[in-house]
């Protein structure tokens, strides 16, 4: 028979053995413990990109809802959210202070393609994952070359072959104009553009300006393009840009064909600025359900999104979909942390995110949410819709795979 000493000694050894497994299991960098999750965001809560604030806001209140109801897998969500007021300077600094000072896990939703692409290096370099940035430029999805950053959004260029394809579908001879902002975000939705066009590019595009973020109006460039003769536009701008060129192209009299980048096609802080009655007739592409069409003012997707609206974010306007936004690209990044489990390692969170195969309650019919280790595009998915006065109206197929 076993000695009790050596039963006793056995059992022990069993005990550390389990001990030490579990132990094991649990893996933490800097930002994760067994309590708390830290993790950083950039916004332009001021400056000339200020409307997209609302992002970062409903993103910190969808974290006050997780928190409250126990956060992600016992461990609350500290989200630091700072402004860079979209300067890339700025970014650099904050992203700087929120790696280095305060040790966050990674970043998250960073916000603008120049902020993004002063610390693309950076936090690659650092190998801290910037996830789900802000941004569609196509240079976010080269997991070969930066294996630390991953978009959200579909990407611009994708986007504007879309715009390109019912042009010439719709108005082969059209004299077109384009406004676009001058970085790497409105060269982006240009390239995609023109490649769309094709050949043709050269002789439709008739008049093609640019601006400067820190330009005070672009009302020259409106006037400008109007006298080009153009009957069909392609507004590049971010949100205080294109309210006001709706605006100036109400007051001059312009009516082209006009569409308008997804990334600004938000009712309640463009349309409506720029002029309801101006915004009749903009085509976009959208992604995600708008809050302001009765057909998705309902059932359990809607009511939880108005629950969360007036519970944890009672000062956010319903009408504005960067809310909307906010929410849904929250709850993706819970979706990643909750799958992470106790291994909250940087590689791991990057590992999650090129793994996914999801819907999201307030992404439209169609649209998914689709990664792989060599694809780290996770929406790749539009449809066309038209502003009728009151609410975006869908229309034709979901463009995309």
């Amino acid at each position: 028979m076993i000695s009790k000493t050596l039963q006793f000694a056995a059992f022990g050894l069993a005990s550390l053995a389990l001990a030490s497994s579990a132990l094991a299991q649990k893996k933490y960098d800097s930002g994760a413990s067994d309590k708390e999750i830290v993790l950083g965001g950039i916004s332009p809560y001021s400056g000339p990109a200020s409307a997209y604030g609302a992002i970062g806001k409903a993103i910190s209140a969808y974290f006050d809802k997780i928190n409250a109801e126990g956060g992600v897998n016992g461990r609350k969500i500290k989200f630091i959210s700072l402004d860079d007021g979209y300067n890339p300077a700025k970014t650099v600094e904050q992203a700087r202070k929120l790696v280095e000072q305060e040790e966050v896990l990674f970043l998250f939703q960073t916000l603008g393609t120049p902020p993004n692409s002063a610390i693309h290096k950076y936090m690659n370099d650092k190998k801290v994952p910037q996830l789900f940035v802000a941004t569609g430029a196509t240079k976010w999805g080269d997991p070969k070359n930066f294996p630390w950053t991953m978009g959200w959004q579909p990407n611009y260029q994708s986007e504007a072959k879309i715009y390109a394809a019912h042009i010439l579908e719709t108005k082969p001879n059209a004299k077109i104009a384009v406004l676009y902002q001058n970085d790497d975000y409105g060269k982006d939705y240009l390239k995609g553009f023109e490649d769309g066009l094709g050949d043709k590019a050269k002789t439709m595009i008739v008049s093609k300006l640019s601006y400067e973020v820190t330009d005070p109006t672009v009302d020259s460039q409106m006037v400008s393009m109007k006298s080009s003769g153009a009957d069909t536009f392609f507004n590049i701008t971010t949100p205080k840009f294109a309210a006001q060129a709706i605006k100036k192209a109400g007051e001059i009299g312009w009516k082209p064909t006009h569409y308008l980048n997804s990334v600004s096609n938000a009712v309640g802080t463009v349309l409506v600025p720029g002029g309801v009655e101006n915004s009749i007739g903009i085509i976009s592409a959208g992604y995600i359900k708008d809050p302001t069409d009765p057909q998705f003012q309902k059932g359990k997707e809607w009511d939880d999104f108005v629950a969360f609206m007036k519970k944890y974010h009672p000062t956010g306007a319903m009408n504005d979909n960067f809310n909307v936004y906010g929410y849904t690209v929250a709850q993706n990044v819970v979706h990643i942390l909750e799958k992470a489990g106790d291994n909250l390692t940087r590689d791991n969170i990057m590992k999650q995110a090129a793994n996914m195969d999801l819907t999201l309650p307030m992404l439209l019919p169609g649209v998914n949410v689709k990664t792989s280790a060599d694809d780290f595009f996770p929406i790749e998915r539009e449809q066309l819709m038209r502003f009728d006065g009151k609410t975006w109206q869908l229309f034709g197929k979901v463009y995309g795979r």
